[in-house]
């Protein structure tokens, strides 16, 4: 073939998924790359200021009750990327929450891209429901976490409607199947080995039924600030009891006619203490 009929000869239009290499002189099939220009932030807001403390809460209660593991990855409102076509149609919707196991924590990530990510989806998924959401909830996303993704626990609660919690186990035969309610209405999640349940309460000044998290005993997974609420309520129920003990014992000594200063030397108290314990 001379230079000109080289120069003359059409280039071949390759699509991405038809990439071919040399490898020892036979053609051997490339996969496509994966895109890197993802998304992460489509701009749109959540549906309410409830939904994004719910969102919040859970993350933060997970968290929390996991605070010595290192080996799970908690997300929420975030884009879980699954395929090139996903990209292509620009289908940026991501879980309200959802927890990986066995994977590095890292806080840095911008979303959950699977491909990077040695191929792991979500383990469980929690979708928080509204009006525009609901029918997608019920219908299309619950079929990809099913068939897709092969989340193994997801449930489905609204914030604005208390008794509307529902949860969906995997089953490998039969996909998903219906968790059946304990008799406070709660559904287990097997995965995290916790009860999802709702709670009657305040949090950021908004006084609803919250989705929260029980452990395997029943108590409520609590957040970082209900947990320093309870160790100072412990710390000062603690000290009042100590306080009483104390106030016993000097009243006992003072009566079997020690002194004040005898009284407080006994005790490690100062003479004051004892003067307002014996006067109060």
């Amino acid at each position: 073939m001379t230079p000109q009929q080289v120069a003359s000869t059409p280039q071949k239009l390759v699509s991405d998924s038809q990439d071919l290499v040399k490898d020892s002189g036979a053609e051997v099939w490339q996969p496509p790359m994966p895109p890197t220009d993802l998304i992460f932030d489509d701009g749109e807001p959540l549906e309410s200021s409830r939904h994004r403390v719910a969102i919040n809460t859970l993350i933060s209660s997970i968290r929390h009750h996991f605070v010595q593991r290192n080996d799970y990855f908690v997300g929420g409102n975030m884009f879980v990327y699954y395929s090139s076509q996903q990209v292509k149609n620009k289908d940026f919707k991501g879980p309200d929450f959802f927890v990986v196991q066995d994977v590095p924590p890292d806080p840095a990530r911008l979303g959950w891209v699977v491909w990077e990510e040695n191929g792991r989806y979500p383990d469980v998924i929690i979708e928080l429901l509204s009006d525009t959401t609901e029918v997608a909830d019920f219908g299309t996303k619950k079929d990809l976490y099913e068939k897709v993704f092969k989340t193994k626990d997801y449930f489905v609660f609204h914030p604005y409607k208390a008794n509307s919690l529902q949860g969906w186990r995997l089953d490998s035969y039969k996909g998903y199947q219906p968790i059946e309610e304990n008799p406070s209405g709660w559904v287990w999640c097997e995965t995290l080995k916790l009860w999802l349940g709702t709670w009657q309460g305040v949090i950021e000044d908004d006084d609803a039924v919250w989705l929260r998290f029980y452990d395997e005993s029943g108590n409520l997974v609590l957040l970082p600030q209900e947990a320093e609420r309870q160790r100072a309520d412990t710390e000062r129920q603690r000290a009042d009891a100590e306080r009483q003990t104390k106030l016993n014992a000097a009243l006992q000594l003072l009566q079997m006619g020690m002194s004040v200063e005898q009284v407080a030397q006994i005790l490690s108290l100062t003479v004051e203490e004892v003067q307002q314990m014996s006067s109060s």
